[in-house]
């Protein structure tokens, strides 16, 4: 009786620890739409600091976001989201957009 007792704990146990591990792998892997948001609005804020920075130098913001790609080392992860960059006149900052894109 008190072996029966032992292997059962020990597969409550056993159980209990696969599901705890499953768990702990779903939430690691897993990308929260407040992810997705915290990262747009830090490549959005990138996008606009750089921006600004040549606005300072050149007094006038640049064209395009390959301008900044080429001339002020911005890097920009294309695959995973697209940037619209919307330049109204060189003298006002650019209406930035980030939108993810990821899972397609």
């Amino acid at each position: 009786m008190q072996i029966i007792r032992n292997h059962k704990f020990i597969t409550v146990c056993v159980i209990l620890a696969i599901i705890v591990v499953c768990a702990v792998f779903y939430a690691a892997f897993t990308v929260t739409a407040e992810d997705i948001a915290d990262r747009e609005n830090a490549i959005k804020e990138t996008v606009q600091e750089r921006a600004l920075q040549c606005y300072v130098i050149e007094n006038a913001y640049p064209e395009s976001l390959a301008y900044l790609e080429e001339n002020y080392g911005l890097t920009v992860n294309k695959e995973d989201y697209l940037i619209v960059y919307d330049l109204f006149a060189e003298n006002q900052p650019p209406a930035v957009k980030v939108i993810y894109q990821g899972d397609k």
